[in-house]
C-alpha cells in the first residue's frame, strides 16, 4: 500500500492498523522476554538449588540472593541485546542502574517471598523453598516486565 492510499483510507481502519501494530510488538516483546526470562530463571533457581545443596545449606536466602544476582545478569544480556533493543534511547550506563534497579526490587520480592516462606510460616523443605521461590520469580517477573517497558528501556528519556 502506498502512503497516498494509506492517507485516503478511513480513519478507523488506520486506528485499527495502529493498534494490530501495537499489539504485534507487545505480543513479540512478551515472548522475548519469556525466552530470556525462561533461561535466567534456570540460572536462579538452579544456582540456588546448587548453592542449598553445598556452600550455602543453612542459608537459604543468601543462596537466593547470589543466585539471583547471576540471573539478572543474563537477564540484561539478553533484553538488552534482543528483547527490547528496538526501545533503546538513553545511554547503557542508564539503562544498567535502571536495570539493575528495577532488579533489585524484583530480587527483593523473590526473597521476602521465600523468607516468609522458610522462616515465617516454617516451611523448610527443598520443595517448600522451591515453590516459594517460584511464586516470588512469578511476581518479581509482573513487575519486571511492567519496568522494563515504561523505565528502563523506555522510548522516552526520563
Amino acid at each position: 500500500m502506498t502512503a497516498q492510499e494509506s492517507r485516503s483510507r478511513n480513519p478507523v481502519s488506520r486506528a485499527l492498523d495502529g493498534v494490530r501494530g501495537a499489539v504485534d510488538v507487545l505480543y513479540r516483546e512478551i515472548i522475548k522476554f519469556g525466552v530470556v526470562g525462561a533461561v535466567a530463571f534456570v540460572v536462579d533457581l538452579g544456582g540456588a538449588n546448587l548453592l542449598w545443596h553445598t556452600v550455602l545449606e543453612d542459608k537459604v536466602t543468601t543462596a537466593k540472593i547470589i543466585s539471583g544476582a547471576v540471573a539478572t545478569l543474563v537477564a540484561w544480556i539478553g533484553n538488552r541485546q534482543w528483547t527490547f533493543r528496538h526501545r533503546r534511547s538513553r545511554p547503557a550506563h542508564h539503562e544498567v542502574a535502571l536495570f539493575f534497579g528495577v532488579n533489585l526490587v524484583a530480587l527483593g520480592i523473590s526473597a521476602v517471598t521465600l523468607a516468609v516462606s522458610h522462616y515465617g510460616l516454617d516451611f523448610t523443605s527443598t520443595l517448600a523453598d522451591n515453590v516459594a521461590t517460584v511464586i516470588g520469580i512469578g511476581i518479581g517477573t509482573l513487575f519486571r516486565f511492567w519496568c522494563y517497558r515504561q523505565v528502563v528501556f523506555s522510548r522516552e528519556p526520563l
